[in-house]
């Protein structure tokens, strides 16, 4: 496939002041860039289920063998695994595109996640038609001077160990975001949960769960241009492996409001994965592959009183080519759209679409860092990007998925 360049949508009302659309922070194949929103959330300030998916591995013979009861799920779908391995995933009727939050999907097909396709994914991008802050709370603070978001030196995982990117096949194309391993507490020290957006894993109120969603820690590890990467091997490209979701949940608010335009369901725009690898790792957890996992706080005031927040990610869109890691620090301001939900962060920060889902972290009391947003929106020119503050929705979903797995 290949990358298009995204559209900027910019207009001037009366002349006075030029505003623009903003658009979800996922670079998308066919969709423009204008604000991104990348973070889901479990919605409804408790447990919401984001799916089960079917962790399956591969046979001898080339089949793919799943859990019987996972297996029973699929039939009940309509969906023959086997079938499935051999591209029934390609198909998006509407009819066979699950939607709500216990019927997300995901078996492994080994070696789908190849270097060729990996490197020529691209984010979903969603454009938002205006900035309008009727709903604004009278919070929103002004708009921030653009931040130049600065690359990370590489081995990116000597310098951002946490950080990665999620891999998924959407109706539009093959799609990439970026993601964070976070904590697991139900396994303190070995945890196999990643930290994205939600509007990487579900298409939100017009759509359904993605398909083939994967999660790749420290991506092209070394930095390497993308004329290079055209001969890269895959253990350049994921030297720490591919890992498979087999669970995923995000808000009940993204799923029943998340739009490709505007700032639906941007305030829950959050979502946890919980992965498994592609091939055996010796009985290793994410966490322990990569070396670390970061906490997540979800007792953020709403107006952050730091100097400074850090927001990390793969930015795809021009003039990023979605192969090398960034990040921005810059002072956290508000962002309000509807009155009646939670008010977003807001940065000045240069990244583009694919940075969707990247976390943002701040240094705490404690002097240690902890994940408190992710990248969710942005406007179609660039020049800042907003994300959700996690509270009580965030967390019922960050522990719903440590529980589903408490006892594995």
């Amino acid at each position: 496939m290949r990358p298009i360049r995204p559209r900027f949508a910019v207009r001037s009302e009366g002349g006075a002041r030029r505003r623009t659309s903003p658009v979800p922070a996922a670079v998308g194949l066919a969709l423009a860039l204008a604000l991104t929103a990348t973070a889901c959330d479990s919605g409804g300030g408790g447990d919401a289920h984001a799916g089960a998916s079917a962790s399956a591995s591969s046979t001898g013979d080339g089949k793919i063998k799943i859990p019987d009861d996972i297996k029973q799920k699929l039939k009940q779908h309509g969906i023959d695994i086997d079938k499935w391995k051999n591209g029934a995933w390609k198909n998006w009727n509407k009819d066979d595109w699950l939607r709500e939050a216990d019927d997300f999907i995901n078996p492994i097909i080994t070696g789908l996640w190849n270097p060729d396709r990996m490197r020529k994914a691209n984010d979903p991008a969603k454009k938002v038609d205006s900035d309008d802050l009727s709903g604004d709370q009278g919070v929103t603070d002004p708009t921030p001077a653009p931040v130049k978001a600065q690359a990370v030196p590489p081995a990116y995982h000597d310098n951002a160990p946490t950080a990665g990117k999620v891999f998924f096949d959407s109706p539009k194309g093959t799609m990439v975001c970026s993601a964070t391993v976070v904590e697991d507490p139900a396994h303190p020290g070995k945890s196999n949960l990643v930290w994205t957006a939600g509007h990487c894993v579900h298409a939100g109120r017009n759509g359904g769960w993605y398909r083939n969603i994967a999660f790749v820690p420290a991506y092209n590890n070394s930095g390497l241009p993308a004329a290079e990467l055209r001969n890269a091997t895959r253990q350049e490209i994921a030297p720490y492996g591919v890992w498979w979701g087999d669970w995923a949940q995000t808000s009940e608010q993204w799923i029943e409001q998340g739009g490709e335009t505007g700032g639906q369901g941007a305030s829950y725009d959050f979502a946890v994965i919980h992965v498994t690898p592609e091939q055996g790792n010796g009985g290793k957890s994410l966490e322990e592959t990569v070396g670390s996992a970061l906490p997540v706080n979800f007792d953020a005031p709403a107006v952050l009183k730091v100097d400074s927040i850090t927001a990390t990610g793969y930015p795809a869109a021009p003039p990023y080519d979605g192969q090398k890691l960034y990040r921005c620090q810059d002072k956290p301001g508000r962002l309000s759209f509807v009155r009646t939900d939670p008010t977003m962060y807001r940065i000045g920060c240069t990244m583009t679409g694919g940075a969707s889902g990247g976390g943002w972290v701040e240094t705490g009391a404690d002097g240690k860092p902890a994940l408190v947003s992710n990248t969710s929106i942005g406007p179609v020119t660039s020049g800042w990007l907003a994300g959700p503050r996690l509270g009580t929705v965030a967390k019922g979903v960050y522990e719903g998925v440590s529980r589903k797995f408490a006892d594995q």
